[in-house]
């Protein structure tokens, strides 16, 4: 049967209008290194904010214009509009923290803020897909270029390892979900999220829900990957560890924030028919990513790796949130990223700054009199890490508390409680920084009490003033995501 084509209309390409924006700006910097040479590589950073901030006004102008495009293969409403804006803000201050960074390794390129862009790009696919296909594409561009920056250091062996992993057990869960995706097809006949939703809640459907449970879960490996999930959590520790400290910054916030994004919006429309069988799995997997995050952050010495076991706990949270499946749950998790991704941004922009050149000084006890030579950066990380614990007057507060209200609301106690015990076990590796930088004497290994470039400022002033409003005025964020949380289905 032919097929009829229809052309997309204007308003659809508004609708699309950041990831255009975002494959221009990353096809036009590569461009133009090529043309410029080395003298102009100074510019290449501005460039690329501009175009980061061309794509927010884009992503603005698409959410005041909602709807469906292309076929309803995306959907453009307030549930995706505020995660393109999330992830185009840390795309922002990821670029403000790696223009020093590459300077001092001697590896500033139009490529690494091009892959930036490019993958940015596929992560607003993630935020608008409303098609399973489109889950794929989006995916798979927004990894395949954090897998090249992972490695962007090519005469790193700490970067190469970094890649190899991620690129091999990436590929490893991205197999299982396009499994996944292909069994549903093949139930279903349809790829879309509420065609899928209104086939399994149908009473004339015939199906067996064993297979369609089957599908579920091997979707859950891939998306539990991309978040850090338990029991698929392991290869965060390593890639942070081994990646530039920019772009472990950059991964622990938005491709994880994307990614809960997509979660959120398969398991609310196309499972919800199906609650009762992958809750309890959810359930368990954010209990275990939890435990496994904090108790691992324990004992770790190494400031990065350290960061990314907490960065798996704090994924544990947001699953909190996603076993809720209740509007109150989408909109918190949607706070939860928000707070999360300026504290931790603002954490990994001194770690960029103090490591020094070849990252020497990645250990926490390297941070030792740092208050003393560096009294306002040491009063900035302290801030960050104490939203990181949850304390009052800080996003990360609001963030666990709306997380823990939607949990409760859903009679998920138990769930709560191990989520309250496993905040207080946290407090402790957040709290021992805070000691070495104001309680031990400065050594020779301690990290690079320099000036602190003005990206960096720049990203770190961003960064205290997102924490503090989120903490101060959750209000406006807040009502915004219970606006944008309901999703159709």
């Amino acid at each position: 049967m032919p097929v009829n084509f229809i052309p997309p209309t204007a308003s659809e390409y508004i609708r699309v209008l950041p990831e255009i924006l975002l494959t221009v700006g990353g096809t036009i910097l590569m461009i133009v290194e090529g043309l410029a040479g080395e003298r102009h590589r100074r510019g290449l950073a501005p460039m690329a904010l501009a175009f980061l901030l061309l794509a927010f006004g884009g992503a603005v102008v698409a959410g005041m214009d909602p709807g469906p495009a292309f076929n309803n293969m995306l959907t453009v409403d307030g549930y995706a509009t505020f995660f393109r804006l999330l992830v185009l803000i840390v795309g922002m201050l990821s670029v403000l923290i790696s223009g020093s960074y590459l300077a001092r390794e001697n590896a500033d390129s139009a490529d690494y803020y091009a892959l930036i862009l490019f993958s940015l790009c596929g992560q607003s696919i993630l935020a608008s897909a409303n098609e399973l296909i489109m889950v794929f594409i989006g995916l798979e561009i927004s990894s395949i270029a954090t897998y090249v920056l992972a490695g962007f250091l090519r005469n790193d062996k700490r970067n190469n390892e970094a890649a190899i992993k991620y690129f091999l057990l990436g590929s490893f869960a991205t197999a299982f979900l396009l499994y996944g995706v292909g069994w549903i097809y093949g139930v279903t006949g349809t790829t879309n999220l509420q065609e899928i939703h209104r086939f399994l809640t149908s009473s004339e459907s015939v199906y067996s829900p064993l297979v369609v449970s089957a599908c579920a879960a091997m979707m859950f490996v891939g998306f539990a990957f991309k978040v850090s999930a338990a029991p698929f959590q392991a290869w965060a520790p390593d890639v942070y560890q081994g990646a530039p400290a920019p772009v472990s910054a950059f991964m622990s916030a938005a491709p994880k924030a994307a990614a809960f994004a997509v979660f959120l919006r398969v398991y609310s429309i196309a499972f919800s028919g199906l609650t009762e069988r992958w809750q309890p799995i959810l359930w368990v997997s954010a209990m275990a990513t939890m435990v496994i995050g904090n108790f691992a952050a324990l004992r770790q010495d190494n400031i990065k790796r350290m960061l990314a076991y907490s960065s798996v706990a704090h994924a544990g949270y947001v699953m909190v949130a996603v076993v809720a499946h209740s509007e109150a749950g989408v909109a918190a998790a949607m706070f939860y990223l928000a707070s999360y991704a300026f504290m931790n941004l603002g954490a990994f922009a001194i770690v960029t700054h103090y490591v020094g050149k070849g990252e020497q000084h990645v250990g926490i006890n390297d941070m030792a009199g740092y208050a003393r030579q560096q009294p306002l950066i040491a009063a900035l990380f302290t801030w960050f890490l104490l939203s990181l614990i949850g304390v009052p007057l800080t996003g990360g507060f609001f963030g666990k508390f709306y997380v823990f209200k939607s949990a409760i609301d859903s009679n998920l106690i138990w769930l709560t409680v191990l989520g309250l015990l496993n905040s207080a076990v946290a407090a402790y590796y957040y709290l021992r920084i805070i000691v070495v930088m104001y309680f031990h004497e400065p050594t020779d290994e301690t990290g690079a009490a320099g000036p602190v470039p003005a990206g960096v400022r720049l990203a770190l002033i961003g960064s205290a003033i997102g924490v503090l409003v989120l903490g101060v005025m959750p209000s406006a964020v807040l009502e915004f995501a219970n606006r944008s949380a309901m999703l159709s289905r």
